[in-house]
C-alpha cells in the first residue's frame, strides 16, 4: 500500500501533459537568444550573458499579447521595471546582509499586491522577483571572486538590451503576419487583467510571502552559505494559491533541482582538464549546450514542471559556474537549500491555510 501511494505520487510529479510542449516558441526563443550570446562572444564579457538571457525570457513570457503596440508598451514598461530591480539587486549586493533581507521583504511585499492589477500582472511581478533574488546571488558571488569585474550599469544595460529584442522579435513577427494582433506568446499563463480589490486576505497573503522570503533570504546571506541564494527561490517558487499545488510544486521542483544539479555536475567535469584555446573551445561550447538546455524549459514549461525545472537549472548552472568556477559540492548544497526553501513554502501555505480557515469561522463582530 506505501508503495502503490509513493508511486502514485512519483507519478504525479512526473505527469506528462501532452498539449504543453511548444516547439515553435522554444525556437523563436533559442533564435533571439543567439544575438546577445554572439554579441558577448565578441567583445569577451560573458558575465553579463546571463542578465540579457533571463530579460530576453521573461519579456518573452510577460508579452501580454494583442496589437503590437500594446504588446510593446507592456513589455516596455516591464522592462523598465526589470532594470530597476537589475540595478537594486546588483547594486547592494555587496551590503550586509540585512540590507538584503530587507529588500528582498520589500520587493516581494510589493510582487504580492500587484495581484490587484490583475493574474496576468501578478505572474510579471513573480518574475522579477525571482529575478531580484537571481541577481542578490549573482553579485554577492561577484564580490567574492575577485578576479572577475561586474559593473551594475552593464548588468542593466543587458537586462534591458535581452527584454528590448524581444519587442524587436514581435515586431518582426508582427510584420510577417501581416500586422495581425497575436495572442499572448505563452498562452498558459493567465492573461487577465481585471483590476481587483485590495482586500484584507490579499494582503494579508502579501505580507505572509514577503516575511516568508526575508526569512529564508537571512540565513542565505547572514550565514554566508554556499549558494545559499538557491533557498529564497524555491520558496518563492513553491508558494502556490492553495497547498495542493505548493505541494506538487515543491515535489517537481525538488526533484527539477536534483535532476539539474546532477546533469550541470557532469557538463562542467568537462573543463577541468583542458587549457589554453581548447579551454576556451569547450567553455564556448557550454555556453551553447546551455543555451539549448534553457530553450528545451521554454518548450516543456508546461508538459512537466519537474521536467522544465531541471532543463532550467541545468542551463542556469553551467551559465553561472563557467565565470565562477566552484567544486562539485556546491551541487550538493544547491539541492539541500533547494530542499529548505520548498519546506518553508510548504510550511508558509500550510499556515496559510489555517489562518484562512480560522478566520472563515470566526464569529462576525456584534454591530
Amino acid at each position: 500500500m506505501h508503495q502503490g501511494t509513493l508511486m502514485g505520487r512519483l507519478s504525479r510529479v512526473f505527469e506528462l501533459d501532452p498539449a504543453g510542449i511548444n516547439w515553435p516558441r522554444a525556437v523563436m526563443f533559442v533564435d533571439a537568444a543567439l544575438v546577445p550570446l554572439v554579441v558577448f562572444w565578441a567583445i569577451g564579457h560573458e558575465q553579463y550573458l546571463l542578465s540579457a538571457l533571463f530579460g530576453l525570457l521573461f519579456a518573452g513570457l510577460a508579452d501580454p499579447g494583442g496589437g503590437f503596440a500594446h504588446r510593446a508598451s507592456h513589455i516596455a514598461v516591464f522592462g523598465l521595471a526589470g532594470a530597476g530591480v537589475t540595478a537594486l539587486g546588483f547594486g547592494i549586493g555587496g551590503a550586509d546582509w540585512g540590507w538584503l533581507v530587507l529588500a528582498v521583504f520589500c520587493v516581494t511585499l510589493v510582487a504580492g499586491l500587484t495581484a490587484a492589477f490583475g493574474v496576468h500582472r501578478f505572474v510579471a511581478a513573480l518574475l522579477l522577483n525571482v529575478w531580484f533574488v537571481v541577481t542578490l546571488g549573482v553579485a554577492v558571488g561577484f564580490h567574492q571572486h575577485a578576479h572577475l569585474t561586474s559593473y551594475v550599469w552593464a548588468q542593466v544595460l543587458a537586462w534591458t538590451g535581452g527584454s528590448a529584442l524581444w519587442i524587436a522579435v514581435t515586431f518582426a513577427a508582427w510584420l510577417i503576419r501581416g500586422r495581425r494582433d497575436r495572442p499572448q506568446p505563452v498562452a498558459e499563463l493567465p492573461g487577465d487583467t481585471s483590476r481587483k480589490k485590495l482586500t484584507r486576505p490579499l494582503v494579508l497573503f502579501a505580507l505572509i510571502r514577503a516575511l516568508a522570503m526575508g526569512g529564508a533570504t537571512a540565513p542565505a546571506f547572514g550565514l554566508d552559505l554556499s549558494h545559499g541564494y538557491w533557498l529564497p527561490i524555491a520558496a518563492i517558487v513553491a508558494m502556490k494559491p492553495s497547498l495542493e499545488q505548493t505541494t506538487l510544486a515543491a515535489a517537481q521542483r525538488l526533484a527539477g533541482a536534483m535532476i539539474g544539479a546532477a546533469v550541470a555536475a557532469l557538463l562542467m567535469l568537462l573543463p577541468t582538464s583542458a587549457h589554453g584555446l581548447r579551454l576556451f573551445t569547450v567553455e564556448r561550447g557550454l555556453e551553447v549546450v546551455a543555451l539549448v538546455l534553457l530553450m528545451h524549459g521554454a518548450a516543456i514549461r508546461f508538459w512537466n514542471y519537474a521536467l522544465y525545472s531541471a532543463a532550467i537549472a541545468a542551463g542556469v548552472l553551467v551559465l553561472v559556474d563557467l565565470p565562477q568556477p566552484s567544486d562539485y559540492t556546491a551541487e550538493g548544497y544547491r539541492v539541500l537549500w533547494t530542499l529548505c526553501g520548498v519546506g518553508i513554502g510548504l510550511l508558509v501555505m500550510l499556515l496559510a491555510g489555517l489562518l484562512a480557515k480560522h478566520t472563515a469561522q470566526a464569529p462576525p463582530r456584534p454591530a
